[in-house]
């Protein structure tokens, strides 16, 4: 897979002659309006599905078709550089800031319960997710050179998107085989959900029941569409396995040997997973993606020296000195904002923010790997930790966690971008710019949507908008109100093994002779911690490119990365059609 990504990592060219039009005025106004857009949308996506589709590729689509219209009245043809920023502003207000409306679920679970009374005003909304969506953006600038240059990471929504904007920018008769794989691949998938979603004709899981007769309540299966499988194909065999063991380890060998140990109260997936198997599953992830970056630490410290101001400018990158300088002020901004408007203690502020740095450390190496983005089940940690600086406070559990998580989700999709960025050629800091236009836009989306989206359906309840993430966030969050000791003490001593064989794995798969066979620790934790019903077309996807790569090398390497970037692409734009015709 890493062959596949450095070689889709070459811009192929454009239409002839074209010029490198890149940050235009249209590019920037299209960009705010698609932001716009994303962020209205993600609300209720994500509250009607349980998690965010691609929407790295459905902004790139809906960039290339304004800019394209626009480019009939002034005979000025867009360039795929153009698309690219907007679909960057776009993913960073619907996947990053969009990201938020989970949080804003939950704190309105637990207000329904009773053990809140926080009624967040669509300005405090805003104040809250903008700077915290911008602090993410900043933080994550100095770490692309290791994630998408040294390490090379897949980020298959970053790669789907770019292989989107390159078959675009060609056209059908340069780009022929590519097109016509991306286009199946897509209308397959779009049927799928179609046929899912929109019309209730098939299921949306079916459960392995021959595997274990709590299939169903566990989530083991397979979902029925081609979004997970377009993911395996890109992330290839050794991570989908890796993914696969964690399947196993989770949710096939532990959950009765704990249910008979009394250590969960019954074998259902959130029951499991909150009270035991996400602490080894973390522990894995934590380590894994800690250890990686320390192995690598003369690799982070050339970035950072590399970084100045003045050799920033031809080389793409965005200015050292603006980022800290911009982190300070959006750090500032944030802890007032906390302050004054949510009573958040200001020292737990500035603890938010260095915790919300090892989530993006860790998060922005799993979604590299696995195209998941762990935030939920890390941000559960990140209430585990607040439980102990503030026992039984909920509110601070809540808004501590809530914004802890969204900086680092705006962190791990601004790498979506440079990954995207890197397969069309764009200019890195111009893509950090349009993320730190696109959060704004997108906060304020989020903070007019969210409450007419809960208004319209409600949150929870009989016919209210599930969200399965807000469900497991807020139940975690009742947990823990009742004291830590809630915990099993031997899910802590597991965490704590899980620390030690992460470290271990990462040093074994770091060894260039037999790295390869050594399972991925991160993204055996991450398999952990997500249904089955994601993992096991995962698994396939990756089972089927490298059994596609050892029969017909020459066929896989043209359509693979298209027809896999169809399957994600077709899903994610039928959604957002679904979304917008509900709300």
């Amino acid at each position: 897979m890493r062959k596949i990504a450095q070689e889709s990592s070459t811009p192929a060219p454009g239409a002839a002659g074209a010029p490198h039009r890149e940050l235009t005025v249209r590019a920037v106004g299209v960009a705010i309006v698609v932001a716009a857009i994303m962020g209205a949308a993600e609300p209720t996506v994500v509250l009607r599905i349980g998690y965010g589709p691609n929407i790295s590729v459905v902004s790139a689509f809906l960039g290339f078709i304004v800019l394209s219209l626009l480019g009939v009245f002034t005979r000025v043809r867009a360039t795929r550089w153009e698309t690219n920023l907007v679909q960057t502003a776009g993913t960073a207000a619907g996947s990053g800031v969009g990201f938020m409306s989970v949080v804003l679920a939950a704190i309105d679970m637990l207000n329904q319960r009773g053990l809140l009374d926080l009624h967040l005003s669509p300005l405090q909304i805003f104040a809250w997710l903008a700077p915290s969506g911008l602090l993410g953006v900043l933080l994550a600038v100095p770490l692309r050179k290791h994630y998408i240059d040294q390490e090379n990471l897949t980020f298959a929504d970053g790669t789907a998107a770019g292989e989107t904007l390159l078959v675009l920018d060609q056209g059908r008769k340069q780009a022929g085989p590519r097109v016509a794989a991306l286009g199946i691949g897509g209308a397959i998938s779009a049927g799928f959900v179609a046929l899912r979603q929109g019309l209730g004709w098939i299921p949306e899981t079916i459960a392995f029941r021959f595997l274990t007769p709590h299939a169903e309540a566990l989530r083991v299966g397979s979902e029925l569409g081609v979004l997970s499988l377009g993911a395996g194909l890109l992330i290839g065999l050794r991570v989908t396995l890796s993914m696969g063991l964690g399947l196993v380890l989770a949710w096939l060998v532990a959950p009765e040997p704990l249910f008979r140990a009394g250590l969960v109260p019954e074998l259902t997936f959130n029951a499991v997973l909150q009270r035991w198997i996400m602490w080894p599953a973390t522990g894995l992830m934590v380590a894994g993606g800690l250890a990686a970056l320390v192995l690598k630490w003369k690799v982070i410290a050339k970035t950072f020296r590399g970084m100045s101001a003045k050799g920033a400018g031809d080389g793409g990158d965005f200015p050292m000195r603006w980022v800290v300088w911009g982190a300070i002020a959006c750090t500032v901004a944030l802890v007032v904002v906390q302050k004054i408007s949510l009573g958040f203690p200001i020292w737990l502020s500035l603890v938010s923010v260095g915790l919300s740095l090892i989530l993006m450390l860790v998060g922005i190496r799993v979604l590299g790997e696995t195209n998941w983005a762990p935030i939920s089940a890390m941000a559960n940690v990140m209430q585990a930790v607040f439980a102990v600086l503030a026992p039984g406070h909920v509110p601070i559990n809540m808004v501590g966690s809530g914004m802890s998580g969204s900086v680092a989700a705006n962190g791990e999709h601004l790498m979506q971008d440079y990954r995207a960025g890197k397969i069309v050629g764009s200019t890195n800091r111009n893509l950090t710019i349009l993320q730190l236009v696109g959060v704004p836009v997108g906060a304020l989306a989020v903070a007019v949507a969210y409450p007419a989206v809960r208004a319209k359906y409600g949150v929870g309840g009989e016919g209210g908008l599930t969200s399965p993430i807000s469900v497991k966030w807020a139940g975690f969050a009742e947990l823990l109100s009742q004291g830590f000791g809630a915990l099993a003490p031997s899910a802590v001593a597991a965490l704590g093994i899980a620390l030690v064989l992460g470290v271990v794995l990462t040093v074994l798969e770091s060894n260039p002779r037999f790295g390869r066979f050594v399972p991925s620790p991160t993204a055996v934790g991450l398999g952990m911690l997500i249904p089955g019903f994601a993992i096991f077309p995962m698994v396939v996807g990756g089972l089927i490119q490298d059994l596609w790569k050892r029969l017909s090398p020459r066929t896989e390497g043209i359509y693979n990365t298209p027809l896999a970037s169809g399957f994600i692409t077709g899903e994610a734009l039928v959604l957002l059609v679904l979304a917008l015709l509900a709300l």
